[in-house]
């Protein structure tokens, strides 16, 4: 009797994840000739639901065509199941005669398949394979989708610098990542010096202060001339809450359908841009939201970063055999690595910015959060140092 896989994606899109659906169907064609590989449109929501593509039916020429498109090709669902929900998902899988369940995501993915597995009875390899641009999966050096959210990140802060040493002022990008900061901290990866921006940096592990916020920008005006400045969409005041709940009206916020504060508006942008024309008033400053725009870009997609998502497929495959667990890129000698670790050590869990990645008394990175994105993203560009 041939195997059945079955392959979902879960949470935001990335420019990778489909390189990491891909990987798996091929090679668990490769492995096991005459298989079924069934791709669930929309994430869990498909399986509960029986809504399948045939993956097994497609051409590899197709496969790979929509392996390096980004997005989600089977489409995807922030669901975030109870144990009624996971009931049905089991139902579904057993209808379709699942012998393995792949399911691509960050750590309520992870968490899903921790209780399916659980509730299963062993029946169903249940495997996690990794995604997502906030970089915040324990177990994982990186994740696939990072690189080239970040190099996007990179390339944008690189050429705001280069246009606000031309006509100096204030400028602040508010970056998506709402418990970890590594894609803002991205930002300064490509800086051309020390005088380079961004020169400040604020990430949610650290409370966000208004009045330091406002001292740190006055002192690098003096110091430099102008201030380039990248802010998570998470940040923090020292109570806990997000400073979106801190700085917005009660009645102007939004909420998901799980009572999350939605922070990829720009509600943030607005209440930073009332800080400086409040606090620093006359000074050129803008304020922009980058929301979704680093999270799929096309035309920054990292060849390594894809060939990552693509082999983390491949090794899912072999997860399955295994009896399941979540996929992760680790780093031994400078170089990335795949291995296999407990469903629980990923399920529900953040990762943050080690503290020794982040300048204790600064607000910007320390040379060991540089040379760590320095492994990660090298140089795409070496642009001439301004004559101002």
């Amino acid at each position: 009797m041939s195997q059945t896989f079955v392959i979902a994606q879960g949470g935001g899109p990335t420019a990778v994840i489909n390189q990491t659906m891909v990987g798996a169907a091929l090679e668990a064609r490769r492995r096991h000739p005459g298989c079924r590989v069934l791709g669930a449109r929309h994430g869990v929501r498909g399986v509960r639901d029986g809504d399948f593509v045939d993956l097994s039916q497609r051409s590899e020429e197709e496969l790979r065509r929509i392996a390096a498109t980004p997005s989600a090709a089977l489409g995807s669902t922030r669901d975030k199941p109870d144990a009624a929900y996971c009931e049905l998902i089991l139902k579904g899988l057993k209808s379709a005669g699942a012998d393995a369940f792949i399911y691509i995501g960050g750590n309520d993915t992870a968490g899903t398949q921790a209780i399916l597995a659980d509730a299963s009875g062993g029946d169903i390899a249940f495997v996690h394979a990794p995604k997502t641009i906030d970089n915040d999966l324990e177990e994982n050096d990186h994740t696939p989708g990072f690189i080239s959210a970040a190099e996007f990140v990179a390339g944008a802060f690189l050429s705001v610098d280069l246009d606000f040493r031309a006509l100096p002022g204030i400028y602040a990008g508010i970056v998506m990542g709402r418990h970890a900061g590594f894609l803002t901290a991205a930002s300064a990866a490509w800086r051309l010096d020390e005088d380079s921006g961004p020169h400040l940096i604020y990430v949610p592990e650290r409370p966000f202060e208004r009045a330091r916020f406002v001292d740190d920008v006055k002192s690098t005006m003096g110091r430099h001339g102008r201030c380039i400045i990248a802010i998570s969409e998470g940040i923090s005041s020292a109570s806990g809450r997000s400073m979106v709940e801190e700085l917005v009206p009660a009645d102007m916020l939004e909420r998901d359908a799980h009572g999350n504060v939605r922070l990829s508006g720009t509600d943030l942008g607005q209440a930073i841009e009332r800080i400086l024309a409040d606090d620093l008033k006359g000074t050129r400053a803008r304020v922009d939201t980058f929301g979704y725009l680093p999270r799929g870009n096309i035309g920054m997609i990292s060849a390594v970063d894809a060939q990552e998502a693509f082999d983390a497929g491949v090794f899912a495959v072999d997860a399955a055999a295994r009896g399941g667990g979540s996929v992760a890129l680790q780093e031994e000698g400078g170089k990335t690595v795949i291995r296999l670790v407990p469903l629980s050590a990923v399920a529900g869990k953040t990762r943050h910015i080690p503290a020794n990645f982040l300048d204790p008394n600064e607000s910007r990175l320390s040379p060991d959060g540089h040379a760590y994105l320095d492994r990660l993203l090298p140089r795409k560009f070496e642009p001439g140092k301004p004559f101002v």
